[in-house]
């Protein structure tokens, strides 16, 4: 059989390697080659990313996007995006143009647009089907009832009294269901497979219930609507899939979702392949309780830069390269792991580190005047925009006689081992002069320090002194006759504990919400070149973080940056250590 069209041959196909890597390949991949090796699909590999338009996607999500879209793009084939609006009490249009522009974002194409309800039609006949061959029964057991009857992990379901009706009277219940003569949650439809089944998914599931609610593509058409576990398949089948990849919490659903595929009727055969979906620590990834902070205000959207959504995510100035790199970083994995949130800010500076701006920016300020200075110059200085990247050029910085510094970069009575400005110790600012504080002003009540006073060597232009003198302490600066006044937005973690959505008896996820996951600095000052700054643009802000321009509130007039991560690595540093 030709490999053409798959991005990998027969020889390392069968050594576990991949082509154009040469690196050891994922149970994913195994499963994949043995087909194209075997030909069970004509070398085809079709996949599918199939979300519920029930909320905002979130980290988790961009995992299994990575997986899906990756594969097909591995193998040179095809993945479809679908939306599994089976359940319409919970799903919006606003979350379908959500998850688009999210897919988009993070750099994939889908090859076809689909929707669950676009099927309908053919579910129904599909049901109607397992009816006419004895498969499916009308039911009119209650909800608490037929959990009852289920049975437990070591103890057999009991049969529904419902179990033996003729075909006849299953078609025609069936017909009314959809005719809407009976009410909300009176009837289902169920499977008839084994009540005995060591495995419950496998115990007469219910593939139908009755439910009134518009749907927003069908509207009013149907009161009946499809349980995920037979539609699901359905769809794989209609749209052709190859290889059905899910989350690992679906491996016990696996043998119904055959069951479906081998007796509705439907010519295609698609495979489902579990992995181990993305846990990450402080981090909730329930789309529930995602909407229960949205909806109770604990949050300021789906889109706040503390949410794990991928757009809460894009506004706090992630890029869709690291999350992609992060993706790729944790792998495909069978078993269920909990992945370090510093490993994905680990990957966020990597590739910041790269592309963003350097720039000069004042969170804190404290004003210095440098009473030597020529009360009218302005000198300019060139700054690197990106040590990084020779081809990022450079850029002209102003300097005036009053300056702001961080208020953390003076210290009156410094402990040792400080090495920023004191009084009567010299600091090196960037790029500038070397400058030694004189004198303090104070607040004569309060004590509170107003202002600074320092003289500059000026023979000491660009940092350096001629007369060898050795400098340790280097900080950042702005020029207040050239600064820009803004708003810079600190984000911490949403939740202090590392296991927010942990179910604990008496408490609720709500009670590790973090007080302090986001502090607002009104007063800050940056430099000239962040005036021009457009909304998504992205900066490491000297010594402070990596930052950007927030895409909702920024204004040329008043520029509004959040934190994207700061510059400490905790990850790489556990790691040189390990």
């Amino acid at each position: 059989m030709s490999d053409s069209g798959t991005g990998f041959n027969k020889e390392n196909m069968e050594n576990g390697k991949d082509r154009n890597e040469g690196t050891p390949i994922n149970f994913i991949q195994e499963a994949i080659n043995e087909d194209n090796l075997t030909g069970r699909y004509g070398g085809r590999v079709h996949t599918r990313f199939p979300p519920e338009p029930n909320g905002y996607l979130h980290i988790g999500h961009a995992k299994a996007i990575c997986i899906d879209f990756g594969m097909a793009e591995k193998y040179n084939g095809l993945c479809n995006l679908r939306f599994d609006d089976t359940n319409p009490s919970k799903e919006d249009t606003e979350y379908v143009e959500s998850i688009k522009e999210d897919i988009r974002w993070l750099g994939f194409k889908w090859d076809g647009l689909y929707y669950a309800s676009d099927y309908f039609d053919i579910m129904y006949d599909c049901a109607v089907r397992l009816i006419k061959k004895g498969l499916a029964f009308v039911c009119d057991l209650s909800a608490d009832e037929i959990r009852e009857y289920r049975g437990t992990l070591t103890e057999p379901g009991k049969e529904s009294p419902y179990r033996n009706r003729s075909v006849e009277e299953n078609l025609d219940l069936f017909s009314r269901m959809k005719a809407g003569e009976f009410p909300d949650g009176s009837r289902v439809l169920r499977a008839k497979i084994d009540m005995a089944s060591p495995n419950i998914n496998m115990r007469d599931p219910v593939i139908y219930r009755i439910l009134r609610a518009h749907h927003h593509r069908t509207g009013d058409k149907w009161c009946i609507y499809p349980m995920y576990d037979f539609a699901h398949p359905i769809e794989d089948m209609v749209e052709n899939i190859t290889h059905s990849l899910c989350s690992l919490e679906f491996e016990d659903h696996r043998p119904l979702y055959e069951w479906v595929v081998n007796n509705v009727g439907l010519e295609a055969k698609p495979r489902q392949i579990e992995f181990a979906r993305l846990n990450m620590n402080y981090t909730l990834t329930s789309k529930r309780k995602l909407l229960q902070l949205v909806k109770d205000g604990y949050v300021k959207g789906w889109d706040d830069p503390r949410m794990p959504t991928i757009s809460g995510m894009r506004r706090r100035g992630y890029t869709p390269e690291a999350i992609r790199d992060f993706c790729d970083r944790i792998g495909v994995a069978k078993t269920s792991s909990t992945v370090d949130i510093a490993l994905l800010e680990h990957c966020i500076r990597e590739d910041l580190n790269r592309r963003a701006m350097r720039v000069m920016a004042v969170l804190r300020p404290l004003k210095v005047v440098i009473d030597n200075y020529p009360e009218d110059l302005v000198e300019e200085f060139d700054a690197e925009n990106n040590p990084e990247d020779p081809q990022a050029g450079s850029r002209k910085v102003p300097f005036s006689k009053v300056v702001y510094i961080e208020q953390e970069d003076f210290c009156e009575n410094p402990p040792k081992n400080y090495f920023r400005l004191s009084p009567g110790r010299e600091v090196r600012l960037k790029h500038a002069y070397l400058i030694k504080c004189e004198h303090v002003v104070k607040d004569e009540k309060t004590g509170e320090i107003l202002e600074l006073h320092c003289s500059y060597d000026p023979e000491t232009r660009g940092g350096n002194a001629p007369d060898g003198r050795k400098v340790k302490g280097t900080i950042h600066w702005v020029s207040a006759a050239h600064a820009v006044e803004g708003e810079v937005r600190l984000y911490e973690n949403l939740f202090l504990d590392p296991n927010p959505g942990e179910e604990r008896e008496g408490e609720s996820f709500l009670d590790y919400l973090n007080p302090n996951s986001l502090e607002i600095l009104n007063s800050c000052k940056f430099e000239q070149a962040l005036a021009e700054a457009q909304p998504g643009s992205r900066y490491q802000f000297l010594r402070m973080g990596y930052f950007c321009a927030d895409a909702v509130d920024m204004k040329k007039e008043r520029p509004v940056f959040n934190r994207i991560v700061p510059l400490k690595d905790s990850w790489a540093k556990a790691v040189s250590k390990g």
